[in-house]
């Protein structure tokens, strides 16, 4: 294949703005805030966990207390009902006595059951404090996770935007050089990442090797408007002064 001189150079602008393309796209990927997000799934999930079984503990002592309170209810009426006939002072003087008796057991019940409930309300105090430390933290991973993907998004919009403008770029350059040319260059370019570079030294700018005695000679007696390649890599080698030949 053969290419102006001046023709095989701006390869060079273009591999420019397609190396430009890539480390874009790799930026895109790999974008910290992807990790970040990553982790913060994880401890999200982690603690809408813990906060299930908190809530589930908290649930739990509010049903325990709710029954004991049931219980105090109804000692506190049947005490009641007993008081009220033990005032009267109507009916046997032993059922009376038994009413008494009653009352006694009533009352101490009654303080089980109260004691019983405090120590329920102290458990749910300190349960309730847990569950409120975790949707503490959880407000606080959701908001870092919002700040988060507010940064990932104007990072993608910011690539975006460069992006827009490279291709932009890349339209007119590649549209004005010849086809055929265009055409080795971007299979070159899609099979290595790099398709076309600059011979310094005798060196390939692609693999980065020195050429051989026998390749220096070959591109030695090539024609200027020859497309020379690589031998180890196969790329594109643009020829300038600085090559060493």
């Amino acid at each position: 294949m053969k290419a102006d001189p001046k023709v095989q150079r701006r390869l060079l602008d273009l591999q420019a703005i397609d190396t430009t393309l890539a480390q874009l796209a790799h930026r895109r990927r790999s974008l910290p805030e992807r990790a970040e997000l990553e982790a913060l799934a994880r401890e999200l999930s982690a603690l809408e966990d813990e906060r299930v079984r908190a809530q589930v503990a908290v649930d739990d002592l509010d049903r325990d207390i709710a029954r004991l309170e049931k219980d105090v209810d109804q000692v506190r009426a049947r005490k009641s009902k007993d008081e009220a006939r033990l005032a009267s002072g109507s009916g046997p003087a032993r059922e009376l006595e038994a009413l008494q008796h009653e009352l006694v057991s009533l009352n101490r019940r009654q303080s089980d059951l109260e004691d019983a409930e405090l120590e329920l309300m102290e458990q749910r105090e300190t349960a309730q404090g847990v569950l409120d430390g975790i949707e503490s933290r959880l407000a606080e991973a959701r908001e870092r996770r919002g700040a988060a993907e507010q940064r990932r998004d104007d990072a993608l919009a910011e690539i975006a935007k460069e992006e827009e403008f490279k291709r932009t770029s890349r339209r007119p350059l590649a549209d004005d050089l010849p086809t055929d040319l265009v055409t080795l260059y971007d299979k070159i370019r899609e099979d290595t990442g790099l398709g076309a570079a600059l011979l310094t030294g005798g060196r390939c700018g692609g693999c980065r090797l020195e050429l051989s005695g026998a390749d220096v000679a070959r591109i030695r007696k090539a024609d200027p408007d020859d497309v020379v390649r690589c031998e180890d890599c196969r790329r594109i080698m643009v020829r300038t002064n600085e090559s060493g030949l």
